[in-house]
């Protein structure tokens, strides 16, 4: 969870544009300002892409791999221990946009996460709220109208077809988590 003390705004790009949110900060790293990362996205590299995070709050200088599944980073505006130690549970994001192009058949999870859940006749299963990886691929998992949620994997025998409106899941799925 974010750190509400955090001197920094809250991640956006502006003009409502949704975010996709790539890292957050666990804490410090030495005394010169550098921070340690929790990854969410494909590691070190799909950071050092992109120059600015939060919408400009944060630019990075270098970031490297910590050898543990992490990174340590260094931001132009982090400058000593303690101002690392402040930004402690900052998410950092980019905008949707800035993220790169997807072949046919991909997909980034955010893009996933609100989109309204359907049956093959239309009818409506309700909205996908996470997006899990347990090893053996994605899994989509829907809540009900009536607060119940269920899981789908990613695959086309269970999800036959998805726009940036809906997702619509095979009946078989549908009807073994009622």
């Amino acid at each position: 969870m974010p750190d509400t003390s955090s001197p920094l705004p809250p991640p956006a790009s502006g003009k409502g544009e949704k975010t996709v949110t790539l890292a957050a900060i666990v804490g410090a790293h030495g005394v010169t300002g550098e921070v340690r990362l929790k990854l969410f996205g494909e590691g070190v590299a799909a950071l050092s892409v992109h120059q600015s995070f939060n919408g400009g709050a944060l630019t990075l200088k270098k970031v490297r791999d910590d050898g543990k599944g992490g990174a340590i980073a260094r931001f132009a505006e982090i400058t000593d221990r303690t101002a690392a130690e402040t930004l402690r549970g900052t998410p950092l994001a980019v905008a949707r946009s800035a993220l790169p192009p997807l072949e046919p058949g991909e997909y980034y999870h955010a893009d996933l996460i609100g989109l309204a859940a359907v049956s093959e006749a239309g009818e409506p299963l309700g909205i996908v709220i996470a997006v899990e990886n347990f090893g053996a691929g994605d899994v989509i998992e829907i809540e009900r109208p009536d607060g119940k949620r269920f899981m789908v994997p990613m695959r086309e025998e269970a999800v036959p077809e998805w726009t940036a409106e809906r997702l619509v899941i095979s009946r078989d799925f549908a009807e073994a988590s009622a």
